[in-house]
């Protein structure tokens, strides 16, 4: 099951974080050897997506970050996003999902 978190982006801004992934027995999972992806959407439903920039290191950490340009283009407000890991073996798991707030630009 997918950990809950709120995000919170500035608008405008270049955007970054570093998610831990622990499995059931606490312990960082070493993500080296699996790919990330992850995506910001107005509603679930929503065909228009952006793309986080995602890895995944042997520490456990996904990092994810986002452009100043792309979160330019986003529109202040409440979105949704994810963040799924996939193994070498194909195994897809849903790691963090939530609401992401993008906060308005004043600067241009």
């Amino acid at each position: 099951m997918a950990t809950k978190l709120n995000l919170v982006i500035d608008q405008g801004a270049t955007y970054s974080n570093a998610i831990l992934v622990k499995d059931s027995s606490n312990n960082a999972i070493d993500l080296s050897t699996y790919t990330v992806a992850g995506q910001i959407r107005k509603y679930y439903t929503s065909s228009n997506s952006t793309s986080f920039t995602a890895t995944g290191n042997s520490t456990g950490y996904v990092n994810i970050s986002l452009t100043s340009n792309a979160t330019a283009n986003l529109s202040s407000g409440r979105y949704v996003y994810d963040i799924e890991i996939t193994s070498n073996t194909g195994v897809v798991t849903r790691v963090t999902e939530g609401i992401a707030t993008i906060t308005p630009q004043v600067t241009r």
